[in-house]
């Protein structure tokens, strides 16, 4: 869905799914106005009206499908880092030296970079955005990485949203670019923390692939009058 603000005439590219229920109301991540959501277009397009002068205190809205949280705050800012200008990506990493080369590889990349406090902190960044790129450390906030909670979230996602993520594992347990293992794990690329000083270069290479792959699926599905 396809959201402009009426304010500053600011983009942003948010999925149907990702908009609570009963939320009528956010501020612009751009020009901090006050809009309320008209959301009974039927157009596809979701237009964000302005709402009254100098109405810039946040209303508290109940989330009962919510698993992480109570309630909204403005503060979580559900449309920042979406806008269709730009990559973006969500970083999952401790340890920082490995951070440290994530958040360089990207920055060099051109991504508009997010980085993860916590699983919690993960899990209700992506109920309001849908990330270009996530880097998982498969042990991130979790000691038992068969039980990661953020990799379950991801194995959850409709096809739809998830063929439009880049998932990048980081472990020590499998070996880079292992194809198999990736595929069983439902990740994109597997990175072994041995073979981080190339992560860079295995990043970019993964991307490309994917990128690849889902051109010639979209151009076959358009054929097929499917897209």
């Amino acid at each position: 869905m396809d959201i402009t603000c009426d304010k500053c005439k600011s983009n942003f590219r948010v999925p149907d799914e990702k908009i609570p229920a009963g939320l009528d109301s956010v501020p612009c991540p751009k020009c901090k106005n006050r809009i309320v959501l008209n959301t009974g277009q039927k157009t596809g397009e979701l237009s964000l009206k302005e709402g009254p002068a100098g109405n810039s205190k946040s209303e508290d809205l109940s989330f009962d499908e919510a698993p992480l949280t109570d309630s909204y705050d403005a503060s979580d800012k559900p449309f920042d880092f979406i806008e269709e200008e730009g990559k973006t990506a969500l970083v999952c990493e401790s340890d920082p030296e490995r951070k440290k080369t994530i958040m360089h590889a990207l920055h060099l990349m051109e991504f508009k970079i997010t980085e993860a406090g916590n699983s919690r902190d993960v899990l209700k960044r992506m109920r309001y955005h849908v990330y270009d790129l996530i880097v998982l450390d498969e042990k991130f906030d979790n000691t038992n990485p068969d039980l990661n909670p953020i990799m379950m979230a991801i194995d959850r996602l409709q096809i739809s949203t998830r063929r439009n993520i880049f998932v990048a594992l980081i472990s020590d347990r499998f070996r880079t670019m292992d194809n198999m293992t990736a595929f069983q794990k439902s990740v994109n690329i597997i990175i072994n923390t041995k073979n981080m000083e190339d992560f860079g270069k295995i990043l970019s290479r993964g991307i490309t692939d994917h990128e690849y792959f889902y051109r010639v699926f979209k151009e076959t599905m358009k054929k097929l009058g499917r897209a």
